[in-house]
């Protein structure tokens, strides 16, 4: 009886499914595989990379391996990519790169311009090491996990990464707003660590600005293909400041970065049609 009652539920569940998946119309099946597609194949690239990161643990070249065998998902989600202004994440010197912070999308956008920058140290909250294998790789890949509910740690941690990044030249990417902005019109609150850590090591600052993911309305689970800009800014320099300097210097960068992402806003929003579904307001 049982297994009947399993065999039947199954049935009707993969039924319910291929619907769903099949549908013209938006729903939540076919929001959800998207990103469940993205997290497979980062966990796939995961397991495949991870034993050649053994040998070399902790090295940011690894991370650029991952990067490229994990960007090819984006075909999969149909999202186009366009970097700008790519030089300054070209040039071979130590910097503190700070960039929005919109979805877990944030990540496939890094993986497409990995490659120009080569030596990135990525900085990730403590949780993301526990969902494994991503986790495990990333951690031998040398990105560097912090607790931000435990501000001394989390500075040490980059303290010690700021080391790493002056003597190898590796750019360190941070999300200075701390959290994923839900709001899509302006930029949340920044936290300063990333600056003080700019600061501490005389190195300038590389503001990256992702544009807004038009594409996609999780109230109505939409998930259309799209493209994203990601708009490298002019380096902020801080040779000469001290730590007395930070807030203004947050204040700074942040109006800067507000300034392109409302730009970046108008002109993609602009080349969609009128009754596109958008769940942002530009």
């Amino acid at each position: 009886m049982w297994d009947k009652m399993v065999y039947m539920f199954v049935i009707t569940f993969g039924s319910y499914i291929l619907k769903q998946l099949f549908s013209e119309t938006p729903n939540y099946v076919k929001f959800q595989l998207k990103f469940l597609l993205f997290y497979i194949w980062t966990s796939f690239v995961s397991l495949v990379t991870m034993p050649f990161f053994v040998f070399r643990p902790k090295n940011v070249k690894n991370s650029l391996w991952g990067a490229q065998l994990s960007k090819h998902v984006t075909k999969v989600l149909e999202v186009n990519w366009h970097l700008r202004n790519g030089k300054v994440l070209a040039e071979d010197r130590g910097a503190v790169v700070v960039s929005n912070h919109q979805s877990s999308l944030d990540i496939l956008g890094m993986f497409n311009v990995w490659h120009v920058a080569v030596k990135i140290a990525a900085i990730a909250r403590k949780e993301l090491f526990y969902i494994w294998p991503f986790g495990l790789a990333a951690y031998l890949a040398g990105v560097v996990f912090i607790d931000r509910n435990n501000s001394k740690d989390a500075y040490e941690q980059l303290k010690v990464t700021s080391d790493v990044m002056i003597k190898n030249k590796t750019k360190i990417w941070i999300f200075p707003e701390g959290t994923r902005n839900k709001d899509f019109t302006k930029l949340l609150p920044f936290k300063k660590g990333a600056f003080n850590i700019a600061v501490a090591a005389q190195v300038p600052i590389i503001p990256v600005v992702m544009s807004p993911y038009y594409f996609i309305n999780s109230k109505k689970y939409i998930f259309n293909k799209g493209h994203a800009i990601i708009q490298c800014l002019e380096p902020i320099p801080t040779a000469g400041l001290t730590m007395d300097d930070v807030p203004e210097l947050i204040t700074k960068v942040k109006n800067i970065m507000e300034i392109a992402y409302k730009e970046l806003s108008k002109e993609v929003l602009s080349a969609l049609p009128p009754d596109y579904p958008l769940a942002i307001q530009a």
